[in-house]
This record gives structure tokens, C-alpha cells and sequence, in this order.
């Protein structure tokens, strides 16, 4: 089965699955669907924030590759923006993302045995690649333009989505009992911005930066802190990083535990951003570096759902 396009075309080989996000829960649904021999093509913004960066796929975008548990996600470059080509209100979605991402490279990638990802976070190439699925992990607590009529079968994940609406099926995201559950009438849970209980621990485990500024990682992903210790610095400018003089607002360690996520050296935000979390379990340090116990389970049914998809079973 293949897609035919004038000077673009991607063979199908099992399913094509295009994961919008490749943060660390959409790095869980990617890394399994790969593994279960399906062809996944990963979508991201231009400067993607993951916190749990040695389990995302998104930090390609950054560094060209990123490696998860032997899965391979490679990062596409898009050849020029699309709007300097087409000059026009009205040119055809897939022209216009034909013009901007040459899809012999990104076959070159899947034929590798690697994830294309690519800088696409509105989606436009979707159009061109013509996926059997969509699935939207990008965990945005609202939905950001994904649409049922992207694919023949389109999962949202998390709030923000209904199913039977914008999405055929939805799966949830909030810890607790209907943890992974697929949705076929409905929406997820509200967000409730209390984060997922670990060893007595919510909102204490996760930092939320006291200032606006750039960051500059005092400490790493993996380290052992204690309540109180630094563990970055806030600085109004890239620039004042080496002038030992300069200005900043420090950001301290919350709880004792290990450092399991903390956003990339450099990265801009505002006040209030999330920005660091910490597991309190300290002999948990492979937590750090494997994928989470939710993210397995969200792609257990994203996975349950693309294989009933598959066979014909129609479960919504």
C-alpha cells in the first residue's frame, strides 16, 4: 500500500502513525507502537520544554537524535518555510507541506529502523503524509488544532479532547483507577494541576520557576539533593551566566530525592513555568533514565486501540 505523490512518497509498510508531541508520555506511546513493528513519525515545536529530557524524543529537535531505550528518533530538517513558496492563501495543505519536507528523508529515516521527527507543531504535514493514524500526546491540557478528519482513526490523550467530536477515541491521563482507559463517548478528566502522588508527595516534587529568565542547570538529572539545595540559577540574560558578579534568582530543591527531570541549560520562561521535579524515592535512580510507569500505560491502550484498528475491530 502506498501514497502517491508527485516527487514525495511514503510506502506504508504495517500502519503509518503520526504522534503529535514527543515529550516524555508521547515518547512512551511512540517507543511502544515502534516497537510493535508500526512506522511512527513523531511532530514537535521549535523549542519543545520537556522537563524528563532523557526520556523524550523531542530533544532531537536540540541535538539531531535522541535515544530511548534502544529506539532512535532522528530529527528531519524541513527544507525552507512553506509560505515563501506558495505565496498564497488557498495552496493545497500537502503542497504546501510537499514544498516543506522532503519525504525521501523522511523514508530514509523509518527505513533505518529510526522516528523521523519532525519541527511541525500545527500539524501541516499531515496533509502530505497521509498517516492510517493521528494520535495527539502533546499533553497540552487543551486541543491545539488536532481534527477526527486528520486520519482514519485520530486518539487525543488526556483533557481537552472529546470523543465522537474532534477525535474518534480518547485516552486518559490522570493517575488512579481509569489511568489509560479508552474513552469512546466523552471527555478525560479535568486537569486538576495537582501532580500524580509519588511516596506521599504531590506538589512538594515539582518546581515551578520563582522568576522569569534563562536557566542555568546548577545540578543534573540523576543527582541526589537534599531539601534546600540548589540545584539551578535564574538569569535575565543569557549573557550573565560567566559574570560571577551578575544578578540571579536561585532555585532550590523542594524536597530531598533525585533529581528526575530539570528543563534544558538555556531555556526561557516565564514565572511560574514548571521547570524541575524531583523523585523522592532515592534508590530509584533508573527512574530517571527509563521510561515511566504511565507513559507505559497510556501506550498500552494507544497501542490496544491501533491494533483493533487494524484487524477491523470497531471499538467506538
Amino acid at each position: 500500500m502506498s501514497m502517491n505523490q508527485s516527487n514525495n512518497q511514503i510506502i506504508k509498510k504495517n500502519l503509518l502513525i503520526i504522534c503529535r508531541g514527543a515529550g516524555d508520555l508521547a515518547t512512551g506511546i511512540i517507543h511502544r507502537l515502534h516497537r510493535a513493528g508500526h512506522r511512527v513519525i513523531a511532530l514537535e515545536t521549535d523549542y519543545p520544554a520537556a522537563i524528563r529530557r532523557q526520556v523524550s524524543f523531542c530533544e532531537a529537535v536540540y541535538d539531531g537524535s535522541a535515544a530511548v531505550e534502544g529506539v532512535t528518533a532522528r530529527l528531519v530538517p524541513a527544507l525552507a518555510d512553506a509560505e515563501t513558496y506558495s505565496g498564497i492563501s488557498d495552496t493545497p495543505a500537502a503542497h504546501i507541506a510537499s514544498e516543506k519536507w522532503d519525504s525521501s528523508a523522511i523514508e530514509a529515516v523509518l527505513e533505518a529502523g529510526e522516528v523521523p521527527l519532525l519541527i511541525d507543531p500545527k500539524g501541516e504535514s499531515i496533509a502530505l503524509l497521509k498517516p492510517d493514524i493521528v494520535v495527539d500526546a502533546i499533553i497540552a491540557k487543551k486541543n491545539l488544532g488536532t481534527t477526527i478528519n486528520m486520519a482514519p482513526l485520530v486518539l487525543g490523550v488526556g483533557p481537552g479532547f472529546t470523543a465522537g467530536q474532534d477525535v474518534h477515541l480518547v485516552i486518559e491521563s490522570m493517575r488512579g483507577h481509569n489511568l489509560a482507559r479508552i474513552i469512546t463517548d466523552g471527555m478525560a478528566q479535568p486537569n486538576t494541576g495537582v501532580p500524580g502522588n509519588i511516596a506521599g508527595f504531590t506538589s512538594e516534587r515539582v518546581i515551578h520557576a520563582p522568576a522569569a529568565g534563562y536557566i542555568h542547570d546548577v545540578r543534573k538529572i540523576g543527582d541526589i539533593v537534599q531539601k534546600g539545595d540548589e540545584i539551578a540559577r535564574i538569569y535575565p540574560d543569557k549573557e550573565s551566566y560567566d559574570n560571577a558578579l551578575s544578578e540571579y534568582v536561585p532555585v532550590n530543591a523542594t524536597i530531598t530525592g533525585i533529581i528526575r527531570g530539570l528543563i534544558r541549560e538555556g531555556y526561557y520562561f516565564r514565572k511560574g513555568f514548571k521547570i524541575a521535579d524531583i523523585d523522592p524515592r532515592e534508590s530509584e535512580l533508573t527512574n530517571c533514565f527509563t521510561i515511566s510507569d504511565k507513559a507505559r500505560s497510556i501506550a498500552g491502550s494507544v497501542l490496544e486501540a491501533v491494533s483493533a484498528f487494524e484487524h477491523g475491530v470497531k471499538i467506538y
